[in-house]
């Protein structure tokens, strides 16, 4: 017999973190079959370092948590830090630099959830 039970709890195991060929570091927190309208990550960019272009077949927004950073949606530059967040429409191109001395790290949640193969960096 099925459970009723609801799963309300998602711990996050910063120890399952991985590299993208985007040049950040990613943990996912939620990403589920049973959660296909959103999807959050936490993303963590290296001071120095500016992530590859690229779009999502998502609606996405990055809430900033820690540093300082320089985020690029389409043809707009806006400069970020905790407590900012940043709205990318659905395929628009898009890039964040960290331009601090602290690791970036924000949230990047995503409407419907995010799905690898609806990414696509746009640099060689």
């Amino acid at each position: 017999m099925p459970s009723n039970k609801l799963k309300m709890y998602f711990p996050t195991d910063l120890t399952t973190e991985f590299y993208t060929s985007e040049g950040c570091h990613i943990t996912e927190v939620i990403n589920r079959p049973d959660h296909e309208d959103v999807s959050i990550a936490r993303a963590r960019v290296e001071p120095g370092v500016t992530t590859r272009w690229h779009t999502v077949e998502a609606r996405e927004i990055y809430y900033i948590l820690a540093g300082s950073g320089r985020a690029e949606v389409g043809d707009e530059t806006q400069d970020v830090g905790p407590g900012d967040a940043v709205s990318i429409p659905f395929g628009v191109r898009q890039r964040i630099a960290n331009t601090g001395t602290e690791d970036l790290i924000f949230l990047c949640v995503c409407t419907p959830k995010f799905r690898q193969e609806g990414y696509r960096e746009l640099e060689d």
